[in-house]
């Protein structure tokens, strides 16, 4: 379903489970996502969405111009200097490419290769680890993810923002899951054995 709103097309994602009220909710994505009950039908959602058209472009406009203030390049915790290009490339502290989004997402997409040379050099450190593949994604919520059932380790792309010594304790915090799963005390000793720092890491992670 879609909705037209001030000229701007608006994706509706309807989301229907065991709830009393009804929830319009615009996302990062710039989708409209609404929360309904399950008898609740698409042409009865559509006339609340019309009716509520103003409230519609505020959460979107909004939403917009959250996504948009980040005007900053952080790279490796560096805060880069932009310089307008058609090309993307860096050049000491200057990043140059065709806008700070696109570069931002650039460096995102291909944080793999960096976090890999970190693996790495950090992997040797451990003894008895399982065969496991490396995985990038954006996350909202985690900086990193070790799953045993897949044996994969995923890494946030954000972390391509931050410091080289936050990325390396989000690696090791994942490794150590090999061997404790829950973040209990013992997990934290194994993590202190390879990253005395931890506290600060998180800290500055707000983990």
């Amino acid at each position: 379903m879609k909705i037209i709103v001030d000229d701007i097309i608006i994706d509706v994602i309807i989301i229907r489970k065991k709830i009393k009220n009804i929830y319009f909710r615009i996302k990062e994505d710039l989708k409209l996502y609404v929360s309904c009950n399950y008898l609740c039908s698409d042409s009865y959602i559509e006339k609340l969405l019309i009716k509520n058209k103003k409230d519609i472009i505020k959460m979107y406009n909004s939403m917009k111009e959250k996504e948009s203030v980040s005007k900053d390049i952080y790279y490796l915790g560096n805060k880069m200097e932009f310089v307008k290009s058609n090309k993307i490339f860096i050049d000491e502290n200057t990043i140059y490419g065709p806008s700070i989004d696109y570069v931002n997402e650039y460096l995102e997409k291909n944080s793999i290769s960096i976090f890999e040379k970190r693996l790495s050099s950090l992997i040797i450190q451990f003894n008895n680890l399982p065969k496991f593949r490396l995985r990038t994604r954006r996350m909202k919520t985690r900086w990193g993810v070790c799953n045993k059932s897949s044996m994969t380790v995923t890494l946030n792309t954000k972390l391509i923002h931050k410091d080289i010594t936050l990325i390396d304790y989000v690696i090791i915090h994942e490794l150590c899951h090999f061997k404790y799963m829950s973040h209990n005390k013992d997990f934290w000793d194994e993590v202190e054995k390879y990253y005395p720092y931890y506290k600060l890491a998180r800290k500055r992670l707000k983990y």
